[in-house]
């Protein structure tokens, strides 16, 4: 199985759309992390199993 998933993140900030890599081996769970354009912190909110997302959230925090 594998619990490294990737997914697109959109910035609230400036727009732009980035990949991302999730550890699903968490399950849900929310994290603030740096948008790769604007450098801004975005909170993303994964809701997730072990090896599979059933949805991400971002926000500004």
């Amino acid at each position: 199985m594998h619990y490294i998933q990737d997914a697109s993140i959109d910035c609230p900030w400036c727009g732009e759309v980035f990949s991302t890599s999730i550890d699903t081996s968490q399950g849900s769970h929310e994290h603030i992390e740096d948008c790769a354009v604007c450098c801004r912190p975005i909170a993303v909110c994964v809701e997730c199993e072990p090896g599979e997302i059933h949805s991400l959230e971002s926000n500004r925090p």
